[in-house]
C-alpha cells in the first residue's frame, strides 16, 4: 500500500511538472509572436530621421506632419515616441529588425531587407516620381559658395553631363534628359564633398565614375546630413555640400544651389507586415502620434 501511495504521489507530481512546463512554453510562443504571426493590435514603432536630415525635412513637409503655427512659423509635429535614426542605413536596420516598425528612406537606398509601401495606390519608382504621380518626392541638391575651384566646377560639369545624368537615372530621376557629353579639362587637385546621407549613394557613384576619367582628382566624401552639408560649405570646411531638400532662405543668402536629380521618399515596413498600401492621411496620423496601432489604419 505504501509503495502504491508513493507511486500515485510521484505520478501526480510528474503531471504537475509537465503541465507547468507546457503552460510556460505556450505563454512564450504567444508572447514572442513567432508562432502567432503578425499581430495588428500591436503598437506601431515609428522610425524617423534626426532634425537636421533633409529627408526628414522633405517628408514632414510633403506629408503634412509639419504645420504652420498661428505666428506663421513651421513646426514639425513628429511624435515624441519616434525612434530617431541619424542615417539611412540605421532606419533600414531598425525597420528590418522590428515587425511593427515603419520608416522612410530615399528611393535609391531601398533594398530587399524591407518592404516599400505604395502611397495612395502609387508605386514608388523613377517613372512615378518623374510623371509626378508619386506624392512624396524631393530634389537632390548640391551647393557651392562663391566661385567654385577649377576642379569643383569640372566635377559639377561631369555630374550634369550625359554621363553623370545617366548615373543619376539608374535609381533616381535625371534633371537633364538631353545633356551633352562630358568634355572637361580634367584638372588635378583635391575636393571635399559633404552632407546628406541620402544623396551620398548617388554621389559615391558619381565620384567613382569621375575619377576614372580624371585620375588626377582626389575627392573625399563625408556623410552626415543636409544641414551639416550646408553649414560645411558655408564655413569652408568642404567644397561642395549635399542636401536632400530645398535650401532654406538663410542658406540661399550665402550659397548657390544646383539640383542634380529628383528622388522619391519610400515608406518602408518590415517584410512580415501584411500591409501593402498606405494613404497620405494615415501616414500623417502615424507620424503625428494620432494612430498608434496597426489595426487602427
Amino acid at each position: 500500500m505504501k509503495d502504491n501511495k508513493k507511486f500515485k504521489a510521484g505520478f501526480v507530481s510528474l503531471l504537475l511538472v509537465v503541465s507547468a512546463a507546457l503552460g510556460l512554453t505556450g505563454c512564450g510562443s504567444a508572447g514572442d509572436g513567432k508562432d502567432a504571426g503578425f499581430k495588428d493590435t500591436s503598437s506601431i514603432t515609428v522610425v524617423s530621421r534626426e532634425a537636421g536630415s533633409g529627408t526628414r525635412g522633405a517628408f514632414v513637409e510633403l506629408t503634412g506632419v509639419e504645420v504652420k503655427t498661428a505666428e506663421g512659423t513651421k513646426k514639425d509635429m513628429t511624435t515624441e515616441d519616434a525612434i530617431i535614426a541619424n542615417k539611412t542605413d540605421v532606419v533600414l536596420t531598425n525597420v528590418a529588425g522590428d515587425p511593427y516598425a515603419i520608416g522612410y528612406i530615399s528611393l535609391g537606398s531601398l533594398n530587399d531587407t524591407v518592404k516599400a509601401l505604395t502611397v495612395d495606390g502609387v508605386v514608388p519608382g523613377a517613372e512615378t516620381v518623374k510623371d509626378g504621380s508619386y506624392p512624396i518626392a524631393r530634389p537632390f541638391n548640391i551647393a557651392t559658395k562663391g566661385t567654385p575651384s577649377n576642379l569643383a566646377q569640372d566635377f559639377i560639369d561631369f555630374i550634369m553631363s550625359q554621363e553623370g545624368q545617366a548615373i543619376a537615372a539608374e535609381s533616381y530621376v535625371s534633371v537633364q534628359d538631353n545633356a551633352a557629353g562630358y568634355q572637361g579639362p580634367k584638372p588635378a587637385g583635391k575636393l571635399v564633398v559633404a552632407g546628406s546621407s541620402s544623396v551620398s549613394p548617388l554621389m559615391e557613384k558619381l565620384i567613382e565614375a569621375y575619377q576614372k576619367v580624371n585620375t588626377a582628382a582626389d575627392i573625399e566624401l563625408q556623410v552626415s546630413d543636409s544641414t551639416a552639408g550646408m553649414t560645411g560649405v558655408s564655413e569652408g570646411t568642404c567644397d561642395i555640400g549635399m542636401s536632400s531638400r530645398a535650401l532654406k532662405d538663410s542658406e540661399l543668402a550665402k550659397l548657390t544651389p544646383l539640383t542634380i536629380a529628383i528622388d522619391g521618399i519610400c515608406v518602408i515596413v518590415n517584410k512580415a507586415n501584411p500591409l501593402t498600401n498606405i494613404s497620405g492621411e494615415a501616414l500623417k496620423a502615424i507620424y503625428t502620434g494620432t494612430t498608434t496601432t496597426w489595426n487602427s489604419l
